[in-house]
């Protein structure tokens, strides 16, 4: 078996990505799972590919596991990590948000991977994210 997971898209427009992200464990947990997939975005107005993403705001629930956010690169960059039995949220525009900083093999994509997952730990995510191009 697998987790149950689904990813919403509430917003995709030229400037602005809004996602949903849940997932109820079987036990197995993810590891380095894109969840913010780039190439699947839409276009922007003048017809550029979105080649990544700011992370601007989190909102998230957490039940019996933690979950990392990472770049995709060739070695993955560590972002942040939602705690375990926690809920929050996280305002970064202050400073221009949570920006990619990855190096080589940077694909623009954003993974999640699950800590201390077992089965029936929840988790529910919502991210703000400004799309970038070039």
């Amino acid at each position: 078996m697998a987790d149950a997971v689904a990813t919403q898209t509430l917003i995709d427009g030229d400037k602005k990505l809004v996602q949903k992200f849940t997932n109820i464990s079987d036990g197995s947990g993810e590891a380095a799972v894109v969840k913010v997939d780039v190439s699947g975005l839409a276009t922007n107005s003048r017809g550029q590919a979105c080649t990544g993403v700011v992370i601007e705001k989190i909102w998230w629930q957490c039940i019996g596991m933690k979950v990392q956010i990472l770049f995709d690169a060739s070695t993955n960059v560590f972002c942040i990590e939602l705690g375990e039995n926690q809920s929050g949220n996280q305002d970064y525009t202050n400073f221009g948000g949570l920006s990619n900083n990855s190096g080589s093999g940077k694909t623009g994509d954003v993974l999640f991977t699950t800590v201390g997952h077992t089965s029936a730990d929840t988790y529910t995510i919502i991210m703000s994210m400004r799309k970038e191009y070039g």
